[in-house]
């Protein structure tokens, strides 16, 4: 098995999280917070789905699939540019899925360009500095592994809202 191949099994386990965290779930349930301030179940799966989407675009040099539609409306939100850094209190509670199907539908949609963006790789590729403003410079590789290391983090963390329901 090879590094690309390693990226593509990681990712290809994050969708089963996301529907187990999500499915069914109502729009209110979607927006639980325990705690004032605390993320919701939709807050952390949009946001992870618009890391995945920013930066996989970005180093495709493609748009992001959140710009093409009408994504943004039917999370409640305007701007097609957030993607949930530094995000206060009242910016979580704004992010309003209008079902968990919008949600597993844009998470999808993300993954499926994703993981067909991964099969097209090579080694050499993984090497390619995509961010040369960080000591050591970035390379495409430990870029999709911080994307799937905060995907599966906010994954769990939903998972975990979803149990306290």
């Amino acid at each position: 098995m090879d590094a690309k191949d390693v990226l593509a099994e990681a990712f290809g386990r994050l969708p089963e999280l996301v529907e187990t965290a999500v499915q069914g779930l109502t729009p209110e349930q979607l927006r639980y917070q325990p705690a004032k301030g605390a993320n919701s179940i939709g807050w952390l799966v949009w946001h992870l789905t618009r890391v995945q989407d920013d930066h996989v675009a970005e180093v495709m040099g493609t748009e992001q699939v959140y710009a093409s539609g009408d994504w943004p409306a039917r999370f409640g939100l305007k701007d097609a540019s957030e993607t949930g850094y530094g995000h206060d209190a009242a910016q979580v509670a704004a992010v309003a899925p209008e079902s968990a199907q919008v949600l597993l539908d844009y998470y999808r949609a993300v993954h499926d360009r994703t993981v067909g963006y991964l099969a097209g790789l090579t080694g050499d590729d993984l090497d390619r500095v995509v961010d040369d403003n960080w000591d050591p410079p970035v390379t495409l590789g430990v870029r999709l592994i911080s994307v799937y290391d905060d995907d599966a983090q906010h994954a769990g963390q939903a998972a975990y809202l979803r149990g306290l329901l």
